[in-house]
C-alpha cells in the first residue's frame, strides 16, 4: 500500500512538472507609464526619463511600457492626447510643462500625474501646497516664477545702462503670468522699464522681435517655457540679428548661440521625474508626496555672443557660471 502510494505521488509530481513546463513562466507586471509633451521629443530629451526609470529597474519592453504623445508646440492637440494616455490605462501620467500638466488634470481625477518642472504649482492649481499636494498631481517644479528676478538682475550686470527690458511670454502658460509680475516687481526698485511681448507659435515669435526695436529695448528676458526651449535656435538667432542681450531659463539656449541662461538642468529634472514614478509604482499616493524644486541653478555664458555684442562678461558673473561657452 505504501508502495503504490508512493508511485501514486511520483505520477503526480512528474505531471504536475510537464504542465507546468508547457507554459511559459508567469512574469511580473508590465507597467505602463503615458508621457504628455508639450514641445517635440528632441525639446523634451526622453532618454533622461528613461535612463532615470532603468537605474530603478525598469526596463522598457521588459517590465516597462512608455507611451509618448507630443503636442509638437500645439498646445490645442494637448487635450486629446491627454485623452488618449486616460483611454489607454496607464499607470502614470509624466506631464511636461504647465499646458500639458492641465490638459492631464482635465482628463483625469484618478491616474496619478507627475509633474515635469512646472512653474507655479500652486497658483496654476495643480497641487494644494507644495509640501502637501492632495489630490493625484505631484512632481517637480522649477520655481521659474521666482528666478525671473534673478534673470533681470544678471542683465543689468552684463549691460548695466539698460533702461527698457521685454520679456517674452506665453500666455498658455499661467506661470510665465507669475514670472512677469516678478520682473516687474524686481523692476520697479531698479527703474528699469519691463515692456511684455506674447508668443504662442513660431510666427508669433518672429513678429514680437520685429515689434522690439521700435519699442526700443535694450534687452530680452525669455519665460521659462516648454514652447520657447523647443524654438531655442530661432529665439537666439533673431536676439543676435537684432543685437539684443538676451537671457533664458536653459542650457540649450546659450549652446545654440544665444548669451545667457539661468535655471536648472532639465535632464537632471526629468531623470528625477523617474523617482516619482517609482514611488507611486511602490504603492505611493500623489497627495502624499511632497512637490520638490531644483536642487541645483546653472549659469551658462556664451562669451562669442558677448563679444558680438561689445559686452564685456562681469568677473561677478564668470566666477559662479557654470560654463562659458567659448
Amino acid at each position: 500500500m505504501n508502495t503504490r502510494r508512493k508511485l501514486v505521488m511520483a505520477l503526480g509530481a512528474s505531471a504536475l512538472t510537464g504542465s507546468f513546463g508547457c507554459f511559459p513562466q508567469q512574469q511580473g507586471k508590465v507597467w505602463r507609464v503615458g508621457f504628455l509633451g508639450t514641445s517635440t521629443a528632441s525639446g523634451y530629451a526622453p532618454e533622461a526619463l528613461r535612463a532615470g526609470l532603468r537605474e530603478l529597474g525598469y526596463v522598457d519592453r521588459k517590465n516597462l511600457v512608455i507611451e509618448w504623445r507630443f503636442a509638437e508646440g500645439k498646445n490645442e492637440r494637448l487635450p486629446g492626447l491627454a485623452t488618449e494616455l486616460v483611454n489607454l490605462k496607464v499607470d502614470v501620467i509624466v506631464a511636461q510643462g504647465t499646458p500639458a500638466t492641465s490638459a492631464a488634470q482635465k482628463a483625469t481625477t484618478n491616474i496619478p500625474i507627475v509633474m515635469d518642472t512646472i512653474g507655479d504649482p500652486v497658483g496654476a492649481g495643480f497641487v494644494k501646497s507644495l509640501a502637501r499636494p492632495g489630490g493625484n498631481i505631484t512632481g517637480l517644479t522649477n520655481i521659474s516664477a521666482d528666478i525671473s528676478a534673478k534673470h533681470l538682475e544678471m542683465l543689468l550686470s552684463m549691460v548695466p545702462k539698460l533702461s527698457r527690458v521685454v520679456v517674452l511670454v506665453n500666455p498658455e502658460n499661467s506661470s510665465n503670468t507669475m514670472a512677469l509680475r516678478n520682473v516687474q516687481a524686481a523692476a520697479r526698485r531698479t527703474g528699469v522699464t519691463i515692456l511684455s511681448f506674447e508668443a504662442r507659435a513660431p510666427q508669433e515669435i518672429e513678429n514680437a522681435f520685429s515689434q522690439m526695436p521700435r519699442q526700443k529695448a535694450g534687452a530680452l528676458i525669455v519665460a521659462r517655457d516648454a514652447f520657447f526651449n523647443q524654438q531655442v535656435r530661432q529665439i537666439a538667432e533673431l536676439a543676435a540679428k537684432n543685437r539684443l542681450p538676451t537671457i533664458c531659463g536653459i542650457r540649450e539656449y546659450v549652446e545654440a548661440g544665444g548669451l545667457m541662461s539661468y535655471g536648472q538642468n532639465q535632464a537632471d529634472s526629468n531623470r528625477r521625474a523617474a523617482t516619482y514614478v517609482d514611488k507611486i509604482f511602490k504603492g505611493a499616493k500623489p497627495s502624499d508626496l511632497p512637490v520638490e524644486p531644483p536642487t541645483k541653478f546653472e549659469l551658462f555664458i556664451n562669451r562669442k555672443t558677448a563679444k558680438a555684442l561689445d559686452l564685456t562678461i562681469p568677473q561677478s558673473l564668470l566666477i559662479i557660471a557654470d560654463k562659458v561657452i567659448e
